[in-house]
């Protein structure tokens, strides 16, 4: 099997013996949890795209590894074409779930552990990169769904993974067997790790000699002895277990995060990517971060057309479509909009191929990405929170709009009166002011796109982990130099 439909991958999770907690309570069913339902259906459309003709040619690739056709979130990109083809695919799965998919870190860390192992082994004489290859191509036939995980709880961020006062703030390896390692600690904010079939941890900083018990990469399956996840809490999760879905907001998607601990897990061998070699973490640090922040440039524009589309349906609802300042407004939206996205495509039409011979961004342009990121998402938010009204955060629950208690003097209802004062233009029922209130409520507000704004702002790294990149790869050096030509100033 080289792609499953999206049925099938839901039937697979069924087959997990993943341990979940919800509220403190571990939940046996969590596939069919209202909490939890909404992201996997999100990780479902990466599957029935794949199997739409009209999408194919984005959804899916050709593997380097084996010959057969993949789904694009199981690729190594191969070139530059594929760099482009991704962000266009993620702004294609945000266009149709207004949501996070969850598949973007396992795609990113693919390709920077691919690389990573690589020049390791050319380095150190080990067998890393082959045994990636092995377990990539065990990924590509079954068409799992793979957690990229690198973020660290870190403890008290002054001290080395080494210095902490607990010593599992940061995974790390607590015994050597022959045949494999046994590994203790946790990963944070893991988008998608309940929905996923396996997990391949990375390290979270670079290192030194002294944390290369840290420096540890490997594969592991989400239900291995050991493995266990609490649910990460969201805004306004207690609604999907209302018996309504409009006050949801974006009943049907979601997305998910967890804590994912690691309590002495045994990894084999053939699964270990990389153990001790600290030399090496930080390049697979900044690969990965790269890959994810030129993600963010096509999954958040995706996000944004939604909400854009939102925000303009709400001025017309609203009945002031046609003022001037909410005209622009949408302009200036759109423009914040196609500016992360030219990012995103620019810093992979800019990619490089690596000594392993797949493709990376440009690191400088997709750090750049990502800093646009930290900042156009709240005033995209902020606008259409503008156009949309104060009604998003005031209006009554579904209950008051669908109740029969009598309160008026003519015999009318709560749900009578609802519907009444809470119309707008008379041409739309209020039921759909009512239902895109509450999806605007939830993509600004809400859990639909795991935090819109706050992911933007945290997830692939904060805004200062861009600016150090930046920093580092701006090359000022170098423009001191054209500066200096330019003025004909001679050293």
């Amino acid at each position: 099997m080289a792609l499953m439909t999206g049925d099938e991958y839901i039937e697979s999770l069924r087959k997990l013996k993943t341990r979940v907690y919800i509220f403190g309570e571990q939940v046996e069913n969590w596939v069919d949890h209202p909490i939890v339902r909404p992201s996997i259906n999100s990780v479902k459309m990466t599957y029935d795209l794949a199997q739409d003709p009209k999408y194919q040619d984005l959804m899916t690739a050709t593997s380097n590894l084996t010959g057969e056709k993949v789904n694009r979130f199981n690729h190594l990109h191969q070139s530059t074409d594929d760099l482009v083809r991704k962000v266009k695919m993620q702004r294609l799965l945000g266009q149709k779930t207004a949501s996070c998919f969850q598949r973007c870190v396992g795609m990113d860390a693919f390709n920077a552990v691919y690389s990573t192992t690589y020049e390791t082994d050319e380095a150190h004489g080990t067998h890393y990169h082959e045994n990636f290859i092995n377990f990539l191509k065990m990924v590509q036939k079954n068409d799992y769904v793979v957690d990229g995980a690198m973020t660290d709880p870190k403890g008290d961020r002054n001290l080395a993974p080494h210095a902490q006062k607990d010593p599992d703030m940061y995974v790390h390896v607590v015994e050597r067997r022959d045949d494999g390692i046994v590994v203790r600690g946790a990963k944070a904010h893991q988008t998608g790790s309940i929905n996923s079939h396996w997990h391949l941890i990375m390290p979270t900083i670079a290192m030194k000699e002294a944390d290369k018990d840290y420096a540890v990469s490997f594969a592991c399956p989400s239900d291995a002895d050991g493995v266990y996840m609490i649910y990460g809490r969201q805004s306004c999760d207690t609604r999907k277990l209302e018996d309504t879905k409009n006050d949801c907001g974006n009943p049907k998607f979601g997305g998910q995060e967890a804590l994912v601990v690691f309590d002495d897990v045994f990894i084999p061998n053939e699964y270990v990517f990389l153990d001790g070699e600290y030399d090496f973490s930080g390049m697979m640090v900044e690969r990965f971060a790269g890959y994810h922040r030129q993600s963010y440039g096509g999954c958040k524009t995706g996000v944004g057309d939604v909400l854009i589309g939102a925000a303009a349906l709400a001025a017309e609802y609203n009945g002031v479509q046609k003022a001037s300042h909410i005209k622009d407004k949408l302009i200036e939206m759109t423009h914040l909009n196609e500016t992360m996205y030219a990012c995103g495509i620019a810093c992979s039409a800019e990619g490089h191929k690596t000594k392993a011979g797949n493709y990376l961004i440009d690191l400088l342009l997709a750090n750049v990405c990502k800093q646009n990121v930290t900042r156009f998402p709240y005033e995209i938010v902020r606008l259409a929170e503008d156009i949309a009204g104060g009604l998003m955060v005031t209006m009554p629950s579904d209950k008051d709009f669908t109740s029969d208690t009598v309160a008026g003097k003519n015999g009318e209802t709560i749900c009578d009166i609802c519907h009444k004062y809470f119309a707008g233009d008379a041409s739309v029922p209020t039921v759909d002011r009512q239902k895109l209130m509450r999806f605007i409520e939830n993509m600004c507000l809400g859990t639909a796109a795991v935090g819109y704004t706050v992911e933007s702002l945290h997830g692939a790294g904060s805004p200062q982990a861009q600016r150090i990149m930046i920093a580092r790869q701006g090359n000022i050096e170098g423009k001191k130099e054209l500066a200096k030509a330019a003025a004909d100033i001679e050293d």
